[in-house]
């Protein structure tokens, strides 16, 4: 991964930074299982110099942005870089505290504590990556507070009080608009370095599908990631919603393509599928259609093997 970073021409001294903190702070060898093994990578050298520094000073980052942007798979990639147990909380309506930092349970016939995955990866030095973050219910997330912020602690109603790994840091993530979200509160966004996710450059997005299926022609991937393009215009200007602005649904297309499914099948099946109003699909395969010939065909995408 610190190669893909020199490639990406990130600064020689954030990279040896990189390397002191995974000497400084080596994972417990029963968390190693948790570090990500990164098979897709995320390209955008301004994004990872904001992330990579904001780190490195002991802070917590919040990725905002817009659907298919790339938040959650940089999160993962800088638990990666950074060679840290990684915990996931996705958000929603009925996560309460005790889903964050543990609960009791019986165990042996006495009650006892079940950490949870904030108090795991506090103890540990893990990255815990909070997904969705908008989605939370406030009183879930006013137990963190001091967590977030320069305390660094965790209370746990009725056992201890413990402080924060050096290493532990919060990556939380949200989108704009979904149904079920809301406005942050400024007590929560002031614990954050906030990174503006923008949305996936086309030379970006030819190497993410070229890293996805090797096998495709160039020509092939530069039209599929002018197609992603196109229905990310239609969208911003509202001709379609965001559900067929499907970045995972484009490259399992390409590899149901890739096992010989018909090349507007598994366009359907991963894009225009995803909206389930008749008019929306036809806007989708409209669209489709102007960059994807009828005609193609697999041989005409992939190269021999």
């Amino acid at each position: 991964m610190l190669e893909k970073l020199r490639e990406l021409g990130i600064r020689d001294d954030l990279i040896d930074e990189i390397k002191k903190f995974r000497e400084s702070y080596p994972a417990e060898k029963s968390y190693e299982a948790r570090i990500p093994k990164l098979e897709q990578f995320y390209y955008g050298k301004d994004v990872w110099e904001q992330a990579i520094t904001a780190i490195l000073c002991g802070q917590n980052l919040l990725l905002v942005g817009h659907k298919a942007t790339g938040k959650n798979l940089f999160a993962e990639n800088l638990t990666g870089v950074f060679m840290r147990p990684r915990w996931d909380v996705s958000f929603h309506v009925n996560m309460d505290a005790a889903s964050l930092i543990g609960m009791d349970t019986f165990r042996g016939g006495e009650v006892t504590f079940r950490p949870g995955p904030v108090y795991t990866a506090a103890k540990t030095g893990g990255f815990t990556v909070l997904d969705e973050i908008n989605m939370a219910k406030s009183e879930a997330m006013a137990v963190l507070h001091a967590t977030l912020d320069f305390r660094r602690t965790i209370d746990v109603p009725g056992y201890e009080r413990i402080e924060l790994h050096p290493a532990t840091r919060f990556i939380a993530t949200m989108n704009y608009g979904y149904s079920g979200t809301k406005e942050l509160n400024e007590a929560l966004v002031s614990r954050f370095a906030v990174i503006q996710m923008p949305m996936i450059a086309k030379e970006s997005l030819i190497k993410l599908i070229r890293k996805n299926s090797p096998a495709i022609r160039e020509d092939a991937a530069e039209e599929l990631a002018a197609l992603f393009l196109d229905l990310q215009k239609k969208c911003e200007n509202a001709e379609i919603s965001s559900k067929a602005l499907d970045l995972r649904g484009l490259l399992g297309a390409i590899d149901l393509m890739e096992k010989g499914l018909d090349i507007h099948t598994a366009l359907d099946m991963g894009i225009a599928n995803k909206s389930f109003d008749p008019y929306e699909q036809t806007l989708i395969r409209d669209t489709i259609q102007a960059r994807i010939s009828r005609k193609i065909q697999r041989k005409d995408v992939f190269r021999k093997k």
